[in-house]
């Protein structure tokens, strides 16, 4: 069962011929094409290849409200989701929360899960998903069951000394070296990000309000439900663009 759990993982890992890179850029939510099913529709804001992954998919998932329980499921990619609206029942294992916006969760390749929606509105979550293009750490039963959430209600408050950072992860898994995410909220005045690059792969995901985000040598305006994807060793920066408040995820990627 070990060497052909190994096999698989090696199999998937492998970088696919047809897949094109992902460039740094905004990925608009408007602009993203939408795919609707029975019981869910998909919005596809990127996919493809990497510096560091064989496939990274950056997706928003909308349950249609009051949709029937379906099975568990396990993957081979590892997953990170984050909450844009509604209420999702999470169940891993034996375990079961409900979680509203602003919630995380991070699911470990091979750990069983459901995703429902039981409630009369629609859930839509940010599903980011990808694998590692190096071989990913053998002794795979020592993380499988590690999947784990957070709660937006239990993240830390925004304090002065916090420059309105919440840091919600910072951890190493199966697909990356070191997964680190927050969430910021910068009100009216707050300072710019000057210029800077990092080795991590970011992604950023606006939930509230708007910013500018310059790529090397161009600006583009980013909108709430906006994905900004950025490879590593890109240089950027980010500020905003009105008076108003805005908040957004960071996730880095080593």
């Amino acid at each position: 069962m070990r060497s052909f759990l190994l096999f698989c993982v090696l199999v998937l890992a492998a970088p696919s011929a047809f897949s094109q890179a992902v460039a740094s850029n905004v990925y608009s939510w408007p602009l993203s094409p939408v795919v609707r099913h029975p019981t869910y529709e998909e919005r596809t804001f990127l996919s493809g290849i990497t510096r560091d992954f064989s496939n990274l998919t950056v997706q928003a998932i909308t349950l249609f409200a009051n949709q029937p329980a379906h099975p568990a499921q396990e993957l081979d990619e590892e997953v990170l989701l984050i909450i844009k609206a509604g209420e999702l029942t999470l169940t891993i294992g034996e375990k079961r929360t409900q979680l509203g916006p602003g919630s995380i969760v991070l699911l470990m390749p091979g750990d069983a899960h459901r995703l429902e929606n039981k409630s009369s509105q629609p859930l839509t979550y940010y599903q980011i998903r990808y694998m590692s293009n190096e071989m990913p750490d053998l002794d795979l039963y020592r993380l499988m069951g590690t999947s784990f959430w957070v709660d937006r209600k239990e993240m830390g408050r925004i304090t002065p000394d916090n420059e309105g950072n919440r840091p919600i992860i910072d951890t190493g898994t199966i697909m990356a070296k070191r997964l680190t995410a927050h969430v910021t909220t910068l009100s009216p005045g707050s300072k710019a990000y000057s210029p800077h690059r990092h080795r991590a792969a970011e992604i950023v995901i606006v939930v509230e309000g708007a910013v500018q985000e310059r790529i090397d040598e161009t600006q583009q305006g980013v909108l709430a439900g906006d994905v900004i994807f950025l490879e590593p060793n890109t240089l950027h920066s980010l500020q905003k663009n009105s008076q108003e408040q805005c908040t957004y995820f960071v996730l880095q990627f080593e």
